[in-house]
């Protein structure tokens, strides 16, 4: 049986001394899977959630993190149609993905074309599916909607601001000082500086009392209540994560409590009386759940980043040997765009 390296969590807590390098067999697929020889892949947030021990869909130390990979196709199932041998891809793992090779299901990859680099593609499967799933699939966005995006210099937000000046919103978007001269380069209308100014008073004293007609969070807690307070009537949150939980990157269970007893409570009346609406997205149950809708968002994302309607933001690659300072990197909220880890041959 022929091994291969992955990259193993062991335990939970900082990213120095959590992450050991192990031999362990290469994937067989499936009837229906894919198995993909990895080139590149992505880092997450969720990633630093689960090296904390806060994301509970994550598997048991020790446990090879990952959730999108580029490569080229290793093996093939039985079933899979439509995808062959040698093939450049991205693709959407279930884990796993932190390796030389991957398995997922077929329905989760794509072809990529021959002018697309490895690591600019770890950012169509999950930061790219996300974003279209939220912007495309969750909310219908309208010429002449404000939008509210929060961290959007990051992998999701900056890939939303660009659905949305697509569909010809105003955006609102917040980043830290180092990222909004990045925001106006993407096209954001109004960069708010959330180290500098709360942005619930700034949109307040801009806009009045006319709202925001969608808001795409993933920062949760005090950032989520103060969003759900800034909708219009007609208004929709999209909610797709809970950063919050890590902050000046500490992070622990009772930290957690604390952002999900800041999310507040919502009666479905006072939604009703308003006609707003509370959306939550995780795209890992979307592709356990419907993998034929994952796999229509996923090629329609490489789509519409081969028309340049969408166009991924690389921000820094590590090889593997620096997987944890990676992790470092993004834990800090200092980056911007898609952080990538390659296996340097």
């Amino acid at each position: 049986m022929k091994h291969m390296q992955a990259i193993y969590l062991t335990k939970h807590g900082d990213s120095q001394g959590s992450f050991e390098i192990r031999e362990t067999p290469i994937p067989v697929p499936g009837p229906n899977d894919v198995v993909i020889a990895v080139a590149a892949f992505g880092l997450n947030f969720a990633d630093v959630l689960a090296r904390r021990g806060l994301y509970p869909d994550a598997p048991k130390n020790p446990a090879v993190l990952g959730y999108d990979v580029a490569g080229t196709i290793h093996a093939l199932g039985t079933e899979v149609k439509g995808l062959k041998i040698g093939q450049r891809v991205t693709a959407l793992t279930r884990f796993g993905g932190y390796a030389e090779y991957a398995k997922t299901m077929s329905e989760g990859v794509a072809p990529i074309p021959d002018s697309m680099d490895f690591g600019t593609a770890t950012a169509l499967a999950t930061q790219g599916c996300t974003a279209y799933f939220c912007a495309e699939e969750s909310v219908t966005l309208h010429k002449g909607d404000h939008v509210l995006i929060q961290a959007a210099a990051g992998g999701v937000g900056s890939l939303l601001v660009q659905l949305a000046k697509f569909r010809g919103c105003t955006v609102w978007g917040t980043s830290s000082s180092h990222k909004i001269d990045f925001l106006k380069d993407l096209g954001v209308d109004h960069p708010i500086d959330y180290t500098k100014e709360d942005f619930y008073s700034h949109i307040r004293e801009k806009k009045g009392k006319m709202g925001i007609d969608v808001v795409f969070d993933s920062i949760g807690g005090k950032a989520f209540k103060q969003g759900m307070k800034l909708l219009a009537p007609g208004g929709r949150m999209v909610n797709f994560g809970a950063a919050s939980q890590v902050s000046g990157g500490k992070a622990n269970k009772l930290k957690a409590l604390g952002v999900a007893f800041n999310f507040g409570l919502f009666s479905p009346i006072s939604l009703l009386m308003q006609s707003r609406s509370l959306i939550a997205v995780n795209m890992l149950r979307i592709a356990d759940h419907r993998p034929h809708v994952f796999k229509q968002v996923l090629e329609s994302v490489v789509e519409m980043s081969g028309k340049g309607i969408i166009h991924p933001k690389l921000g820094r690659s590590f090889p593997v040997s620096q997987l944890a300072d990676a992790h470092d990197y993004l834990e800090s909220r200092q980056s911007i765009g898609k952080i990538v880890v390659e296996w340097r041959k």
